[in-house]
């Protein structure tokens, strides 16, 4: 199979964090736009990207790319591309996608234009007069963005920040992938005391011990194209054995605390199915009010948001109060997530740097003490 082109994408705020991850993973001509990020490689890189990215959301295969200013361009770009490369005689292949300021702006009639010109290539290639569409899954998706439309093949399924480990989560979860950054902005590799005092289900502390271990995040579940008839199953065994010879082994202090029992519960079940249990230590404890674990270390949390959880004032009291507990916490450097616009009024202090994220549709800040 010839070198192709392929595109991650990830929430916003994400494309530099995924694009330095890509590089780290040895990936070649990694190329960073908004909210995604793309590279170029073989299915042995898709295989390792899908394993190892932690901050992206889906690994997908460009297959086109074409000016779709009408229904007859979008059918004529789409039936162009090489679609018999990788979906079989029997392949089922369903359609998704979006359209933003394009004058193609009906998302369902461009899925069925795109979706007959895809019966009509295949059909035309494997000489069948319809498609029985019976066998794996070839999950097409399409993007028309200023009449501009690119045309993918999804090789990851169920999305990447859904990393098998969480089935339960409280309210308001932080996504796997915006855990990850966080983690990853506050430079934590495992040397340090890791605490997240607002823990909840306990995914920043999952994936802070999933980092620590240098643990590819997709070990333990399966990808889309595993199935295709046109990846070796060798490429998914050596990306995994790699993986694996990558992990370390060591002894690592992370703390998780919160209020509620019935969430520390869920997080300890979610460790251990992520299988780092025994390197978390959760505890109940209100995080205005306890002692400090120890005297330096990194605290990095996603503390309840009003409009999610509590009342807007109810979080804005929480803030004022974990900010005056940790007022003359010098020894620890701070990574906190909110959407709080007057976070730094409510905790009383500005914050050395922000970085804007979005958690899903929300936009958020992260707001850093250093």
């Amino acid at each position: 199979m010839d070198t192709m082109t392929f595109c991650v994408p990830c929430l916003f705020g994400l494309e530099g964090l995924v694009g330095d991850e890509l590089r780290r993973l040895g990936l070649e001509n990694v190329r960073v736009e908004d909210r995604r990020v793309f590279f170029t490689g073989d299915f042995a890189a898709m295989a390792k990207a899908n394993i190892c990215c932690r901050m992206g959301e889906r690994v997908m295969i460009l297959l086109a790319a074409f000016d779709a200013r009408s229904f007859e361009e979008l059918y004529q770009g789409v039936k162009a591309a090489p679609l018999e490369r990788f979906i079989p005689k029997d392949g089922a292949f369903p359609v998704k996608g979006y359209s933003l300021d394009s004058q193609l702006h009906s998302v369902p009639d461009c899925q069925a234009i795109a979706k007959k010109a895809a019966v009509d290539k295949l059909g035309a290639v494997y000489g069948l007069g319809w498609m029985p569409e019976t066998g794996a899954t070839y999950q097409l998706r399409f993007s028309i963005m200023k009449d501009r439309c690119e045309l993918f093949l999804d090789t990851s399924g169920v999305s990447l920040h859904k990393r098998g480990y969480r089935e339960v989560a409280n309210l308001a979860p932080l996504h796997e992938t915006m855990a990850a950054a966080m983690v990853n902005l506050a430079r934590y590799r495992g040397r340090d005391f890791f605490w997240d005092p607002f823990c909840g289900s306990g995914t920043i502390c999952i994936e802070a011990a999933l980092i620590a271990l240098n643990r590819a995040p997709g070990m333990n579940r399966s990808f889309a194209a595993q199935k295709f008839a046109c990846v070796p199953d060798q490429v998914w065994r050596e990306a995994r054995t790699e993986a694996l010879d990558r992990e370390f082994r060591g002894e690592y202090r992370i703390l998780g605390t919160d209020i509620d029992p019935a969430s520390l519960d869920i997080a300890r079940a979610n460790a251990r199915k992520a299988g780092v249990g025994k390197l978390i230590d959760f505890r109940e404890a209100d995080a205005t009010k306890m002692s400090l674990p120890c005297d330096q270390g990194l605290i990095v949390c996603n503390p309840p948001y009003g409009e999610r959880m509590l009342e807007q004032r109810s979080a804005q009291q929480l803030y004022r109060a974990f900010g005056r507990h940790i007022k003359f916490a010098d020894g620890w450097k701070k990574y906190i997530i909110s959407s709080e616009p007057e976070f730094e009024h409510y905790f009383g202090k500005p914050a050395n740097k922000k970085r804007k994220l979005y958690n899903g549709r929300l936009q958020c800040n992260v707001f850093m003490y250093f």
